[in-house]
């Protein structure tokens, strides 16, 4: 089979890239292929990224037509509906193997998305049952479960007729973005790429955001590097580190410290990839220019930085014991993976704090320490009797948690 998308990421990584990669996506199909170009020319290692529109994420397909007939203005690119000839000119000239393009969606329920980029001739595409069902979608995590299992099924079934290999990345390391303690998300990460593999998958990336603390942010990605060499044989699988998704500094110089660091993060930790976020983010959609001005920030940042010697061990960190007993307690509820992951959140053994998803029991709670270290404020049914408090003498307020929303953009735009 042809290298792909993971091909292309393991092997730049090799030569002592980070592959760095916007998030984009555009309505007009002009304007999707001059940002693709455009990325593919930037002065550093990139992947190429088509982000779809809301009304495709939700799979409303005749808002989105009409949106089309009518030329009103998309946020992202709807792949569906433009069609597999305007799709396969899109990237005509465009995609290659030195330039591998992804599809971002946000879709509880991906198959047609699935069908629509396999159809383009692409392969490569991110998400899971979780992460884009509790933040992004109301349909019960079972039906989030049972779609995602078709579109893996799907992705497997296709490449191996057309000879590709399909790659498939967990949004789990990011759900809803911020204070999420890093312990869960990192499960999270492995246990969707468990999923994957469970439904054919041979070829992963494993994500996870950076946070608000920088050493546990370290201890995160080795934690996560030590999980996925003990529970993911049999696949091939990278690490994407995401640029901080919360509240965004405003200042030019506070943005591209934060930046910065997310490509220091991604080196010292080994990353392979690094999704980057750009100096417009806290105040709207930016531009191709823009994106392409902190593409190579990112990668000047990246090739300024060097590997940091790993300490003694990557398990014996608060991040690696916490995770592993979420992975572990999760597998032990049952042997398919996905009702393992159902019968997790019914029972409170994963919980997302300030996630109002109906499945989602909502009891835990995080909060961040004197240090920037994001911890958890109340543990709620978490099975981590023994490893993390199991709470703290006062609840967590609105006025803490507007707080810690606002923790790193105070922290950069301050330092700016």
């Amino acid at each position: 089979m042809a290298a792909g998308f993971g091909g292309y990421v393991t092997a730049t990584a090799a030569a002592g890239e980070l592959v760095v990669q916007p998030r984009m996506g555009f309505g007009d199909v002009a304007t999707m292929r001059a940002g693709l170009l455009a990325t593919k020319r930037a002065r550093a290692a990139t992947a190429g990224t088509i982000t779809v529109d809301s009304y495709t994420r939700v799979g409303d397909l005749a808002s989105a037509a009409a949106a089309l007939a009518s030329g009103a203005a998309l946020n992202g690119y709807p792949l569906v509906s433009h069609g597999v000839v305007v799709n396969r000119a899109l990237l005509h000239g465009v995609r290659d193997d030195g330039f591998p393009v992804q599809v971002r969606h946000g879709s509880a329920d991906p198959v047609k998305v699935f069908e629509a980029l396999l159809d383009a001739g692409l392969d490569a595409t991110e998400g899971g049952p979780v992460s884009y069902c509790l933040p992004y979608s109301r349909i019960p995590l079972s039906q989030a479960v049972d779609h995602w299992a078709r579109g893996c099924e799907l992705l497997v079934a296709r490449g191996q007729e057309e000879g590709r290999e399909p790659h498939l990345e967990t949004f789990g390391g990011c759900v809803l973005g911020q204070l999420c303690p890093p312990g869960q998300l990192v499960a999270l990460s492995v246990l969707e790429g468990l999923f994957f593999r469970a439904h054919g998958l041979r070829d992963i990336s494993l994500s996870y955001a950076q946070q608000t603390s920088p050493q546990q942010d370290v201890e995160a990605v080795l934690a996560l590097r030590a999980l996925a060499e003990e529970f993911l044989s049999g696949v091939r699988w990278h690490v994407v580190v995401y640029a901080y998704m919360g509240v965004y500094p405003e200042t030019p110089r506070g943005a591209a410290a934060l930046l910065t660091s997310a490509a220091e993060l991604a080196v010292r930790t080994g990353a392979e990839r690094l999704i980057v976020k750009t100096e417009a983010e806290s105040r709207r959609i930016p531009t191709i220019a823009e994106n392409v001005a902190a593409l190579e920030l990112a990668g000047r940042a990246a090739r300024a930085a060097r590997p940091a010697a790993p300490p003694p061990s990557s398990t014996d960190s608060q991040v690696y014991a916490e995770a592993r007993r979420l992975v572990e307690a999760t597998l032990e509820l049952h042997e398919d993976v996905g009702r393992a992951l159902l019968r997790a959140f019914k029972l409170g053994y994963l919980d997302i704090p300030y996630c109002l998803h109906p499945d989602n029991r909502g009891a835990a709670r995080s909060r961040i320490d004197a240090d920037g270290r994001l911890l958890w404020a109340d543990v709620g049914a978490l099975p981590l009797d023994g490893v993390a408090e199991r709470h703290r003498p006062r609840p967590v307020g609105s006025a803490e948690l507007l707080h810690a929303l606002h923790y790193v953009q105070r922290k950069f735009d301050g330092a700016a």
